[in-house]
């Protein structure tokens, strides 16, 4: 049997699991350094308080045991590949030998260097952990406005006006408001400011995303700063370019991405924010048996234009380098893909979508729509899980 490796159990790591699945003759191996699998589309949900933390991850184990014995789970960290000799050592100091390797180890938080201050006094999303640190703190927040009455304008700060940053502000803020219709203007002195240095916010997305997004973030009262430069971070002042300050209490960061890639026998090909370059069969450089798929490689479309690093672009890779592994010997058209649609939950039941660049809808029906995508996924998630739990509870 040949072996396949798959590191990294983001979204990526997991449908190319699904996609290899389908050929018995394979022997399956995932890795990752957690022991579950952390749906970060959900972040926003999480760490305003309104999703539990089951609702936002998924134990592996239990989900590779319902795929019975053709896929197992490591948990362990990669600590080098061989590519030559086609081998991945773990961090437990064993080494697995591969046929094929599916580099999928995603990416965190890109805390600028050139922003002083802003990683030591600001929170990522991109981990289940900084997440949960960061709904602490936003909880700790309103059970101090509520419990002390405590007067006086807190800000909270989302540098990053992209999709993360507009979920987490417009859901928080929602929150806020409706905490406000029962405890009164003490809530209303908390305010969401969304920072962003790109001219719009949600840059990239279509003209109807943007300005159907815009009117809710106002509706709900944030305070979105557009073309606007951090300079440096302190404990309670964003500095800006041109020398306005803004006052907060805490801050979150959704500004950008840092690829995470295993050290090498090789010098990978990288482009700046150590996202891996790749051919267009996405192989890493000459081999043919080495992959990278998701947030970790920098992935184009048919025009050559740079895709978001997505969930919808991570699966889409994945099932692309699963069917080039099922079938070797078909000829190998380059990957290309593009990205179907986009929804947007903006608080609340309330949400903004566009798909295939024709169909706009907003409000209910968009969330409606959103929560069954996500729904879809995580059930078929759970099926598996189910399944490699009653196996487990029988050996």
């Amino acid at each position: 049997m040949k072996k396949v490796i798959v590191i990294g159990a983001g979204y990526g790591g997991l449908r190319a699991i699904e996609g290899l699945e389908k050929d018995i003759t394979l022997d399956i191996t995932l890795i990752d350094k957690n022991p579950y699998h952390y749906l970060q589309t959900e972040a926003y949900a999480y760490v305003a308080g309104q999703a539990d933390v089951g609702d936002v991850i998924i134990d592996l184990d239990n989900w590779c045991k319902g795929f019975h014995s053709s896929v197992q789970f490591v948990h362990s960290e990669v600590t080098f590949i061989d590519y030559d000799k086609q081998v991945v050592e773990l961090s437990n100091e064993e080494s697995l030998a591969y046929d094929y390797v599916v580099v999928a180890t995603g990416a965190r938080t890109n805390f600028f260097s050139f922003i002083p201050g802003l990683e030591e006094h600001s929170h990522g999303i991109k981990s289940l952990h900084s997440a949960y640190t960061f709904r602490k703190d936003f909880g700790d927040l309103l059970h101090e406005k509520i419990e002390k009455s405590t007067h006086g304008k807190l800000t909270i700060a989302i540098g990053g006006a992209g999709l993360s940053g507009v979920e987490i502000a417009a859901e928080m803020a929602y929150v806020i408001q409706s905490y406000s219709k029962n405890i009164g203007e003490s809530a209303k002195e908390i305010e969401v400011a969304l920072i962003d240095a790109s001219e719009t916010i949600l840059p990239g997305t279509g003209e109807y995303v943007i300005t159907q997004t815009e009117k809710r973030l106002n509706a709900l009262g944030i305070n979105i700063l557009t073309s606007t430069f951090i300079e440096k971070v302190d404990e309670s002042l964003i500095h800006f370019k041109g020398g306005k300050t803004l006052e907060y209490s805490f801050m979150i960061f959704t500004g950008g991405i840092k690829a995470m890639i295993p050290d090498a026998n090789i010098e990978y090909k990288q482009n700046r924010v150590n996202q891996l370059v790749v051919n267009t069969y996405l192989n890493i450089g000459k081999y043919t048996n080495a992959y990278a798929i998701g947030d970790c490689v920098e992935i184009h479309d048919s025009s050559d234009k740079i895709l978001p690093p997505t969930a919808q672009v991570a699966e889409r890779s994945a099932e692309y380098v699963a069917d080039a592994i099922i079938n070797p010997k078909e000829e190998l058209k380059p990957f290309s893909a593009s990205v179907l649609g986009v929804f947007v939950a903006l608080g609340g039941k309330y949400a903004v979508g566009e798909m295939f660049g024709k169909i706009r809808i907003k409000g209910y029906l968009a969330y409606l729509m959103k929560k069954g995508i996500i729904f879809t996924y995580h059930k078929g998630l759970s099926l598996r899980i189910n399944a490699g739990y009653k196996i487990r509870s029988k050996s």
